[in-house]
């Protein structure tokens, strides 16, 4: 059984249930608080979750895990077994990473600041919306971001349901801004579809 480290509305812990779900497997569940990191520092010597331990190995970050997860567990797919395929999905997930995550990341430090820079905020705000005009298109003729459910959904969805809802008691600052400066217009009726159709799918918590 594979012992899963997280933490309440955690982004990067809900990627790994998402796929530990789509490929069936048992999980015990172990949720720290972020007052109190020990319990993850000991298994894994860094504060992050998600962490999994499986058959004696250790693995920290979301990314990562679900590299692991597809090597150890390969059926159900979550990565294409097409090597052309496999490299366009390696590349959406370091672009999401890298790329995607900056401006809601930049967005929460210039709220934080004393004097937030509002022409800052607005690019940045613009870059989040032009991002769902890409994802919409992602979406045309397809269920899920890259064909079939993937990694690529595993690793966006828990950033972009914002852009639809946030459960009341989530509070935190990051989560605000994903909930404010993701707005879906009219012209997102494919996105707002599949975030309601990865919403319904199991977590393994």
């Amino acid at each position: 059984m594979i012992r899963l480290y997280r933490a309440p509305y955690s982004t990067n812990v809900e990627r790994v249930a998402l796929a530990l779900a789509h490929k069936d497997l048992a999980v015990e569940s172990v949720v720290i608080d972020y007052s109190d990191r020990g319990p993850v520092e000991r298994v894994s010597g860094q504060g992050l979750v998600p962490v999994i331990e499986d058959g004696g190995e250790v693995v920290a970050d979301s990314t990562r895990i679900l590299r692991h997860l597809e090597e150890r567990y390969p059926d159900p797919p979550l990565f294409p077994r097409d090597a052309a395929r496999r490299a366009e999905l390696d590349v959406f997930l370091d672009w999401f990473n890298e790329v995607w995550k900056g401006p809601p990341n930049e967005i929460e430090i210039e709220l934080s600041s004393p004097l937030p820079d509002r022409e800052r905020i607005g690019a940045l705000a613009r870059q989040m919306a032009a991002a769902l005009d890409l994802f919409e298109r992602m979406l045309a003729g397809r269920e899920h971001l890259m064909g079939d459910f993937s990694a690529a959904d595993c690793a966006a969805f828990p950033f972009l349901k914002y852009a639809r809802f946030r459960d009341p008691a989530d509070d935190e600052p990051f989560h605000r801004v994903l909930d404010e400066f993701q707005q879906l217009g009219g012209g997102h009726a494919r996105l707002a579809a599949w975030i309601d159709r990865v919403n319904e799918r199991p977590r393994a918590y």
